[in-house]
Parts: structure tokens; C-alpha cells; sequence
């Protein structure tokens, strides 16, 4: 591990996903300082995909450090290793799995009492065999969605995150359009494959935004897309969304988590100070802006994509990037420590 690493390195008391189920999620804390650790490790992480969607997982041996859990293949790197070499090598040694594939999704920096880790994870999409643990480790394919079922070690709550959410997350305005057209884009970006969307009103008066929004979540309930409403949380709650989305001015007014699991939150961040806030409360995600400059904010300074790799990199947690961007950028925001791309014209051109 890079000799940096060490000053980088936060104490993170992250939530265990409890394997009763979601009700007990705690609050992700991240502590200022940094922690004495004994050891430090460079991990290469994998999150592996079939066909269907799943997602594989293994559970660690009960004498290992961490053990009993369930985890997220991979190994720790070799001297002059790449990771993507060394993440071929361990699926291999561990699951008889040929890497065929695989993109950038999260680097991780957490601090346990003993060690400090740096989980770099790449996205499996591709990949040639038939699975086993070759360790005797018990190895299960899990739906996305049921990932918060199991227990993890705490530095991978924000791979759970991060394999449950899709690359794109759409911005819907419902204060631009009249309920007809609301609908009708809603529809569209359904049939696009958008699986998660937010709904913003940032001029809309609190009714006319509960009624818009409770119109759209009644037809959400019939397709796979998640909503989240950039609204105060206990509307979402009312009205049935799948989550809410904070505005940056709200998420610096509160002290802790607005909703619990499984309840998504999520965090518009514009600067260091507030990806730090909305890692302290224990958001979901974050959506950082912007990256480029846009339209719709000329005066607004971008932050550039070296920038948004620095700031990225600093929290343990899913980055969206926004802002002067298309979905063709994806690849890059990946590339560069995000999830993926948020965008509101990008999902509505040709709609």
C-alpha cells in the first residue's frame, strides 16, 4: 500500500447490515482523525455479476480476521501487482473463476482496530467457469436487493451500496411540465431502463409538489423504478418512495440520518465539507456538482474531473458525477472513482 495511505486513513464506524434483516443498520461515522493501525493491507476487491443480475458472495473462514462474515472475493496485492492482475489471480485461486472484464467501481479506505485496508473494487461482468470455493468457504449468488440481509465486515457497507445502484441516476424536474407530460417522460424513462430517478421541484409549492409526486409514485409501483424525492424525508415516508434525496442546504442542517434503512438517502454535495457531512450522516450516495460547466449555471466554477477523482477518493462512499455531462460519460466518471453519471436533459433527450 502506498506509504500516503497511512495519513489518509480515517476511522470509519460504519453500520453492520445485520443478517435478521434491515431494521438495524447503523450510522456510517467517520472520525477526523486518523488511527494508529498496526497493519495495512491493499485489497483487490471483486463484485461479480451473472446473467441475472446476482451478485456472488463468500463467506469468510471462522478463524480468519473478520471471520464468519460475508465478503466480497478478492485478495490483497502482491509487491508491483497491478489490481486488476491481482484480482484475476484471486478469483482464480479462490473460485476457479476466469476474469474476462471488469471496470472500476469504488476504492474503499477503512481503519479497523488491528489494520487499515484499501479495497479497491472492480465490477465483474465477464467472466468464464463454474464458480466453487476452492478454500471449502460456502460462496452464494444474491440478488442486489437482498445484499442488506447479510453480515459484512463493516469497510464493505459502501460496496453493498454501490452494488445495489445503477449507473445512471436520473433527475426528473416535475416543475417543468404540466401531469400529462410528467407522465409521458416518466413512461420514457421507464422504457430507457432507468431503475432510479429523483424527483426535484426546486420553484414547485410544497402541495403542488406532494400531488405531482404522489401521481408518479402510483405509477412507479407497476415498473422497477425507484423513487426518491428531493422533499423533506417525512414525505417520503408518507407517500410511499423508495427513499429521499437531500439538497445540499438540508443535509447541512441535520445532525443524523433523516430515514432508515431500507430506505435509500442520498445527498447533493458541491465541495469537501459536504461529501464529509453526508458521509458522517450515513447517506447511501452522493451526487457531486459540478463536474462541467453547464447551461443552466454559467457562473458556477467547475470542479473538473481531477477534482472530482481527488474528492472522490477522500470518502468512503457512491459518487455520482453531475453536471455538463451525457451518458456516454459514464465509463469516465467510473474511471474516475464515481458510480456513474446523474443527469437531467441527458435521460429526456428525444422524449
Amino acid at each position: 500500500m502506498p506509504g500516503t495511505l497511512r495519513a489518509r486513513c480515517v476511522q470509519i464506524r460504519s453500520r453492520r447490515i445485520c443478517p435478521e434483516g434491515r431494521g438495524c443498520a447503523r450510522l456510517l461515522r467517520l472520525s477526523r482523525q486518523p488511527l494508529p493501525v498496526t497493519d495495512q493491507l491493499r485489497v483487490a476487491v471483486g463484485v461479480i455479476r451473472d446473467a441475472r443480475n446476482r451478485v456472488l458472495i463468500a463467506q469468510r473462514p471462522r478463524h480468519v480476521h473478520q471471520g464468519g462474515l460475508w465478503e466480497f472475493p478478492g485478495g490483497k496485492l502482491e509487491p508491483g501487482e497491478s489490481v486488476e492482475a491481482a484480482l484475476a489471480r484471486e478469483l482464480e485461486e479462490e473460485l476457479h473463476l476466469h476474469v474476462r472484464r471488469s471496470a472500476p467501481l469504488l476504492t474503499v479506505r477503512h481503519a479497523y482496530p488491528d489494520r487499515c485496508v484499501e479495497l479497491v473494487v472492480r465490477e465483474v461482468t465477464e467472466w468464464q467457469g463454474e464458480p466453487y470455493g476452492r478454500e471449502e468457504q460456502p460462496i452464494r449468488w444474491v440478488e442486489p436487493e437482498r445484499l442488506p440481509d447479510y453480515a459484512f465486515p463493516a469497510a464493505n457497507a459502501p460496496i453493498v451500496s454501490a452494488a445495489r445502484l445503477p449507473d445512471a441516476y436520473a433527475i426528473l424536474d416535475i416543475a417543468a411540465f404540466d401531469a400529462d407530460e410528467l407522465a409521458r417522460r416518466f413512461d420514457r424513462l421507464a422504457e430507457r431502463g432507468v431503475t432510479l430517478l429523483q424527483l426535484r421541484a426546486k420553484t414547485l409549492a410544497e402541495s403542488e409538489y406532494r400531488r405531482a409526486a404522489a401521481c408518479l409514485l402510483e405509477r412507479a409501483r407497476e415498473t422497477s423504478v425507484r423513487v426518491l424525492l428531493n422533499a423533506a424525508p417525512q414525505l417520503a415516508t408518507e407517500l410511499g418512495a423508495q427513499g429521499v434525496h437531500l439538497a445540499a442546504q438540508r443535509l447541512m442542517t441535520l445532525s443524523q440520518r433523516p430515514l432508515n434503512a431500507p430506505h435509500w438517502v442520498a445527498a447533493s454535495c458541491h465541495d469537501a465539507q459536504e461529501l464529509r457531512h453526508a458521509l458522517n450522516l450515513g447517506v447511501d450516495f452522493a451526487v457531486l456538482a459540478p463536474v462541467l460547466t453547464t447551461s443552466t449555471h454559467p457562473g458556477a466554477v467547475p470542479l473538473g474531473w481531477g477534482r472530482f477523482a481527488e474528492l472522490c477518493g477522500a470518502v468512503a462512499l457512491p459518487v455520482y458525477a453531475l453536471g455538463g455531462l451525457s451518458l456516454d460519460d459514464v465509463h469516465l466518471a467510473r474511471e474516475k472513482g464515481g458510480r456513474g453519471v446523474a443527469a437531467v436533459r441527458a435521460f429526456l433527450e428525444g422524449a
